[in-house]
């Protein structure tokens, strides 16, 4: 079987850590023998400059077609068109494919606990997955405008937005440690007094998994104090986007975290959580890992190729467990190194 991958090189460091993957998934394919196709296609920022917008619907056609979609990042202080930035892309592509689950690991390994910026004994053990609805809430809601004067935000949510994603959620934690996190603001927000009422109701389909509801305020809290008791977290947009992003500094760096989206059929979406990182663009100086780790969960997810997954996930963690890191991980490696390193392992 041949898989057809789309990938989405981006702005800023995505060109760079999407390309050395790509490196990384030919060796892997030769390997394990298994074979694929990329289409590489523009996207975010450089869509604009190339196309007049951020999602072309020769891309977003090619992404309908795919088995997986590989993204590197968006965005940057270039594009400043508030009715035409690079993150529209985003929304775009997220809402024309239906990927309403976002799902984001965050893993503390053997040996790399020094890493965190939090004392290693609070972050040592830390395991779990958070579950972000990605197409619902303030990002979506209508009404929205604004002008010089108001603004006007709507967070919005239907029973059924919220039940999809909460029997991601189970079913996730059903296969792990049988422990859900709902996080929601119900003390304050109409939609969070639904969104827990929902997380309720579907519980009843889960017996076997202990459900327990934490404000959004009290989660953040929980992050950093005690992050090593969470198994599966679900929250909404918003909550989902804040909370992951404080999430990915447990490991010791941004650098390290991996997503994927995915809707009920389609394809797929693979990406690192970070940002484009422009300051440090086309300088051999990001980090590779979380796009490397992005590319394990593409293969493990939607390719089915365990073996290559486990091998790669192995390597990507030795390396950091003997400090071959770049520099947001008080390495001395560049982005280059860390792909030769890869390959040497491999």
């Amino acid at each position: 079987m041949s898989y057809k991958i789309v990938a989405l090189p981006g702005d800023g460091i995505g060109p760079e850590i999407l390309n050395g993957s790509l490196e990384i998934l030919s060796q892997l394919s030769s390997d394990f023998n298994f074979n694929y196709e990329i289409e590489t296609h523009d996207f975010g920022g450089i869509a604009i400059d190339n196309h007049g917008t951020p999602l072309p619907d020769t891309t977003l056609n090619a992404c309908k077609q795919a088995d997986a979609i590989l993204l590197g990042a968006v965005g940057g202080p270039k594009w400043t068109d508030p009715n035409n930035r690079p993150e529209q892309g985003l929304l775009g592509i997220r809402k024309s494919l239906g990927l309403f689950a976002n799902i984001r690991p965050t893993t503390v390994t053997s040996g790399t606990s020094h890493l965190s910026p939090i004392k290693k004994e609070r972050v040592a053990g830390t395991d779990f997955i958070l579950v972000r609805e990605l197409t619902g809430g303030i990002y979506f809601g209508e009404p929205k405008h604004w002008n010089e004067k108001q603004a006007l935000d709507s967070l919005t949510y239907t029973r059924e937005e919220i039940e999809r994603i909460a029997r991601v959620a189970f079913d996730l934690a059903q296969k792990r440690h049988k422990k859900l996190t709902s996080v929601d603001k119900e003390n304050v927000l109409s939609s969070s007094k639904l969104w827990r009422k929902v997380i309720n109701d579907v519980a009843n389909e889960y017996p076997d998994v202990e459900v327990n509801h934490l404000l959004v305020d009290a989660c953040a809290m929980h992050l950093i104090t005690n992050p090593s008791q969470f198994d599966v977290i679900v929250t909404e947009n918003l909550f989902g986007d804040i909370l992951s992003d404080e999430a990915s500094v447990i490991p010791g760096s941004l650098g390290l975290s991996p997503s994927a989206s995915f809707s009920e059929n389609g394809p797929r979406l693979y990406e690192p959580i970070h940002g484009s990182a422009p300051d440090i663009a086309n300088q051999d100086k990001a980090n590779p890992f979380g796009m490397l780790l992005s590319l394990v969960m593409c293969l493990r997810e939607s390719l089915k190729e365990t073996e290559a997954a486990n091998k790669l996930e192995s390597v990507v963690y030795q390396l950091i467990e003997e400090e071959k890191t770049t520099r947001d991980l008080n390495g001395n490696y560049n982005t280059s190194d860390i792909f030769k390193f890869v390959k040497q392992n491999l």
